[in-house]
């Protein structure tokens, strides 16, 4: 790989020559292209809607455009303008269509504009100082501690292993598994943890993003005091101790008497801080714990619960809550030093804290060198600690958490539920994508297995649900048994048709086409739609007898004859009704029980024609860098903990083409993320030094 000659300095500035335009093309555009291409077909296909005699719809005036520097100077703007054209959303269906392959020269041009504009701005978007959300806490205090338990329940993780299923190091899946939820059956979450140590609240998701967003992290004063009591609580735990405490014997056993108490708890220390702060520690904040700790057993408290006081202090220190980018010198755009990419390397992929050999690669200048980043993203995604990567990352991405409240109508689908009133089908259902989303990890499959796969993972109660034949009980409501099976109905297979999301994009007696069409359009291709209006009319109530012989879809056209409407209809209609043949609980139907035929066609991107779910997915996968697009921006902004901005746009377009060379390989896609740009820099002028830590209280005096 090209890469792989290169020194750090001359393999960073040839990702930015992939990512980026040199500003001089901006006057290159000017003379030329803007003049001769963009602007002409602004005048005679768009200001009519967005200029023309006053008219601004989407707040958006081409006729104040007169020039290439316009367009750059607004780079969401310009974005929007590249996505409804790319899209084809642009100009209206009932306009004239652009003349043949002028929207890919458009798209073409504006995009390279796009580019030059983010090198313009001279930097990424920086990533929010943060603290650690409350899945990441848990990691980072077990991973710290070397645990043999959990600190405290985690309801966020969705499917537990209970047959040790999960061993990426093979390279593969096996035939058979157990897993188990908490989330809807509440007998399976026993887990060995911590006496008395409870969560603290669970972190809110950003909308249409993750659960590790810094804008949803801050740290109240009233947050900090939980967290110091909870830091308390961990220490004090009954059974905090050496059975189950990993580093018991090296950190908290009392020393020989031969050895120099100073000597040795500033040694043990040094090595703890260095692992909860992600770097060495300062000599002077060493100084402080170490006198600290000593002062408080020459005053007659023992030495284990001395250096428990430390532990707690250090588990509600603002340098191991927060998450925070070191500055470097010079330029726009820095490069993170060792550290630094240690860190957000592994809150990436291990949701937790670095481990040693992480700490010593990134000690030693080495972790920044390209080959060995890729050496070390190879080897955690075969460490077994990758699990909680997906116990985060595709259970967020695909919105499953919804599953959890769906409520099927208890009359008419009464097979839903079993063992009522705690267990529903839906444990069995919301596996299914998580477990396909595991293989493709573990396996190294293409990504595009997300949208048609020939095999799953399904319980016999799975199978049954789907039709197919089963032999022998359905088995109980707590452990779950999955088998893998090939799928050969192409009407099944992948993660959009699964029962799991038919379901929870459903009503609990009707399907929901536009809620099922603004899934697609948010999960599959990052594109989620805005809020109806406030005053949009409910679907067809008033008058039950006039709209009994109606398919939903004639139903549905009285919203699309609201201008208001109209737009987001004309949107996610063809994506929702799709999946029509599904009903509320994804079991396949041919007509409606009002014996009308459900009607499934539509066309997607107003190029791709389709007459079924099957064509539907021929359609998507005819579209598959769109959809690899899509995934490595949601990868991305989970890698980095902030949403998408322009400026990335480069970056993810060198990922695209990067892993369609790989025949859509995950791993590639992994790799090319904690390679790129964005995730190997930050923009120049954070400080931790100049930080303001909100709210947060030093626990060892003068800490901060």
């Amino acid at each position: 790989m090209r890469h792989r000659m290169m020194n750090r300095q001359q393999y960073f500035r040839w990702i930015l020559s992939l990512a980026i335009w040199h500003p001089a093309c901006l006057a290159a555009t000017d003379s030329g292209v803007f003049a001769d291409l963009l602007q002409p077909v602004f005048r005679k296909n768009c200001v009519k809607c967005h200029g023309q005699d006053g008219k601004v719809k989407g707040k958006m005036n081409l006729l104040k455009i007169e020039k290439s520097g316009d367009l750059a100077s607004d780079l969401e703007r310009l974005e929007t303008i590249i996505d409804a054209l790319d899209a084809r959303e642009m100009p209206p269906e009932k306009e004239p269509e652009l003349e043949p392959g002028v929207r890919n020269q458009l798209v073409t041009e504006l995009r390279r504009l796009l580019h030059a504009g983010a090198t313009a701005e001279k930097g990424y978007a920086s990533i929010p100082i943060r603290r650690m959300n409350r899945f990441q806490y848990n990691n980072a205090v077990a991973d710290l501690l070397k645990l043999k338990v959990v600190v405290f329940p985690l309801p966020e993780k969705m499917m537990r292993d209970r047959s040790g299923y999960f061993r990426p190091e093979t390279g593969k899946m096996p035939s058979a598994l157990e897993v188990s939820s908490r989330q809807l059956g509440k007998s399976a979450l026993i887990e060995p943890r911590l006496a008395g140590v409870g969560p603290f609240p669970q972190d809110l998701r950003a909308e249409n993003g993750f659960d590790n967003r810094g804008d949803h992290l801050s740290l109240s004063p009233i947050l900090m005091e939980a967290f110091l009591k909870l830091s308390r609580r961990i220490v004090q735990s009954p059974n905090f101790d050496k059975r189950t405490v990993g580093i018991w014997q090296e950190f908290f056993a009392p020393p020989g008497k031969e050895m120099q108490l100073n000597d040795e708890v500033r040694k043990r220390l040094g090595i703890f801080l260095g692992r909860a702060f992600r770097r060495p520690a300062e000599k002077e904040l060493l100084d402080r714990y170490t006198d600290h700790v000593t002062g408080q057993i020459k005053s007659g408290k023992p030495f284990t619960e001395a250096m428990k006081e430390a532990v707690s202090a250090v588990l509600a220190s603002p340098q191991f809550l927060y998450l925070y980018d070191t500055p470097a010198a010079g330029g726009e755009i820095e490069l993170l030093d060792g550290y630094g990419l240690a860190s957000r390397l592994s809150f990436f992929l291990w949701g937790s804290i670095p481990d040693d050999k992480l700490l010593q690669l990134a000690g030693s200048g080495e972790l920044v060198d390209p080959k060995v980043l890729e050496e070390q993203v190879n080897r955690m995604l075969l460490d077994r600690r990758v699990k909680r990567f997906c116990d985060s990352f595709p259970a967020q991405w695909l919105q499953l958490e919804r599953i959890i409240s769906s409520v099927p109508d208890e009359k008419i689908y009464r097979d839903f539920y079993y063992a009522p009133p705690n267990y529903r089908t839906s444990m069995d259902m919301m596996m299914e994508p998580l477990l396909l989303f595991e293989t493709v990890l573990i396996e190294n499959r293409s990504i595009l297995d997300f949208i048609d796969s020939d095999y799953t993972y399904r319980t016999p109660r799975l199978r049954k649900w789907y039709g197919e034949e089963t032999k022998g009980g359905l088995g109980g409501p707590v452990t779950l048994h999955f088998k893998r099976q090939p799928v050969s109905d192409q009407r099944q297979g992948g993660m959009i048709t699964t029962a799991a999301v038919m379901t929870m994009t459903s009503a609990p007696n009707e399907t929901k086409p536009i809620t099922r069409g603004a899934w697609i359009a948010g999960v599959i291709f990052n594109d989620p739609p805005d809020p109806p209006p406030a005053d949009a009319p409910p679907l067809g109530r008033k008058d039950e007898a006039a709209v009994k012989d109606l398919t939903l879809r004639e139903r549905f056209a009285a919203h699309r004859e609201r201008a208001d409407c109209a737009g987001c209809h004309e949107q996610l209609d063809p994506l929702g009704f799709a999946f029509e043949n599904f009903d509320p609980v994804g079991r396949w139907r041919d007509r409606y029980e009002n014996g009308r035929e459900v009607d499934s066609s539509g066309i997607l991107f107003r190029k791709h024609r389709f007459g079924n779910v099957v064509e539907f997915k021929q359609a998507i996968m005819a579209e598959k860098d769109r959809f690899t697009r899509a995934f490595a921006e949601h990868l991305l902004s989970f890698a980095l903990g902030r949403e998408i901005t322009p400026a990335d746009s480069s970056a993810l377009d060198a990922l695209v083409s990067q892993v369609a060379d790989a025949n859509y390989s995950i791993r590639t896609l992994i790799n090319g993320v904690a390679q790129s740009g964005p995730f190997v820099s930050r923009p120049r002028g954070i400080s931790r030094k100049t930080s303001s830590f909100s709210g947060s209280k030093p626990a060892i005096k003068g800490e901060q």
